[in-house]
């Protein structure tokens, strides 16, 4: 695809000519009014914008000022009809990649606009690449994703690693509020510590005290040595604390006073303990609602939320659903010793129209029985649970699978439809080219030069 430049220039002799003489290497177009160039280039997207200095009664040092406010990541070159070196050095100070005086030497300008652009093409890279690394290293944590909603959850990770703020992660059950945290907590200044997780619904009101803070030996019956709580264990790191919801109220007391005072004393204890933990909780329950029903105390709620992360249901973030299963397929080809590799078109059109009330989780079990029941490479609707099956009757998926197909068919060239036929009847055939050759109506010959052609040797 040709890079895109627009010139903003009054004169249209100088507009027609550079076009002329740039129109076979990159798309241009012009504007011979300043105004009409700012609209242009608000509207649509260029790489490169070649700026006279003084267009009609406009400075084009105010015109440039404008096009770096929009975006400042576009690649300006000045052009001027007096050389003067004042108001190009102005014009670099504002961002100006350079600037070529008036009659222009075609040779210079083509020189300037290809170091121009490879400034602009290694820019964009360290970008990439950097947001690359950056997801990577979420994706080693387990989140797996590259839609919006779980961009701007990245995005709050990358904020919020490396300082002590309390941090609550809320959203449905299964959508992986356990992996946020954990990419809080491995991402960030407090790595090297313990990242020590505690599920509050799972432990038993008269037990989680101690689980928190520790005991001394003969508190209660069964207490025969002292014990530490997970507060002195994750000293220095994090504390993970699932379903704070489900805290009782004369134990959120407690932990109001470790998050207020960063201290805590062990059941059947007078000392006092001191702690430096960075605390994370996370709740699928509205805590807001719980504190209008008396049923979780304000001070702590307001304590808590000084910081939230929202993590988005797998419904509202669809289209990381192949990215998931793909990451499925690894983990339990992995586990179960098995050859799948992929899922069939048709199958991933019934998995992206589910709802998924159970979340990720809910598609991983999905993944995981689908790999047991397969027999090939290839998972296909026939291996999916009855669940999923049973959302859609056979001619809603295939009405379903052939619509979409439609749509992917009407975005395609003849040659990448072509391709991807011989692609799949290769693929059917074994690889054989007789029976593919057979199957395509066509000669043997005209397969083998197709399949040089399209690089599928």
């Amino acid at each position: 695809m040709k890079r895109r430049i627009l010139i903003i220039d009054d004169e249209l002799s100088t507009c027609t000519m550079l076009k002329l003489a740039l129109r076979d290497s990159y798309e241009v177009k012009y504007a011979i009014d300043a105004m009409q160039g700012l609209s242009m280039f608000k509207a649509e997207r260029f790489d490169l914008v070649l700026l006279d200095l003084i267009i009609g009664e406009h400075d084009g040092i105010e015109i440039l000022k404008q096009i770096k406010d929009y975006d400042r990541d576009v690649t300006v070159i000045m052009i001027t009809a007096f050389g003067n070196i004042k108001s190009s050095v102005e014009a670099i100070k504002n961002g100006a990649f350079n600037y070529l005086s008036k009659p222009i030497d075609m040779d210079e300008l083509f020189v300037f606009i290809e170091q121009a652009l490879r400034v602009r093409n290694l820019s964009d890279e360290v970008v990439y690449l950097s947001d690359e690394l950056k997801n990577h290293r979420f994706q080693s944590q387990g989140l797996i994703g590259n839609s919006a909603p779980i961009r701007k959850v990245y995005t709050m990770i990358e904020k919020l690693k490396d300082v002590d703020t309390t941090v609550t992660i809320t959203g449905e059950s299964g959508t992986g509020k356990e992996l946020v945290a954990r990419a809080i907590h491995f991402t960030g200044k407090r790595k090297d510590k313990r990242f020590v997780v505690i599920n509050c619904a799972a432990i038993p009101e008269n037990l989680l005290e101690g689980e928190l803070f520790g005991y001394k030996r003969g508190t209660f019956t069964g207490a025969i040595q002292d014990k530490k709580g997970k507060f002195e264990v994750a000293d220095k790191g994090t504390i993970f604390l699932d379903e704070i919801g489900d805290m009782q109220l004369n134990l959120q007391s407690k932990l109001l006073r470790v998050l207020q005072q960063k201290e805590y004393t062990p059941l059947g204890s007078n000392e006092v303990h001191k702690t430096d933990v960075r605390i994370i909780a996370a709740t699928n329950k509205n805590l807001e609602t719980m504190v209008k029903e008396g049923s979780f105390r304000e001070d702590l709620f307001y304590r808590l939320s000084v910081m939230n992360i929202h993590m988005p249901p797998l419904r509202e973030r669809k289209e990381d659903i192949p990215l998931l299963c793909q990451h499925f397929i690894e983990k339990f080809g992995r586990e179960q010793n098995k050859r799948v590799k992929k899922i069939t078109p048709e199958t991933m059109e019934v998995l992206m129209s589910y709802d998924y009330p159970g979340n990720i989780r809910q598609l991983a079990n999905f993944i995981e029985h689908a790999m047991i029941i397969s027999n090939g490479y290839t998972i296909d609707i026939k291996d999916l649970p009855g669940t999923v099956k049973g959302t859609l009757h056979y001619e809603e998926q295939k009405e379903i699978y052939e619509t979409n197909f439609r749509k992917r068919l009407s975005k395609m060239s003849i040659k990448e439809i072509e391709r991807i036929a011989i692609e799949a009847t290769l693929e059917k055939n074994a690889g054989k080219r007789e029976p593919t050759a057979k199957d395509l109506g066509i000669s043997i010959r005209s397969l083998h030069n197709k399949i040089k052609e399209y690089g599928l040797v």
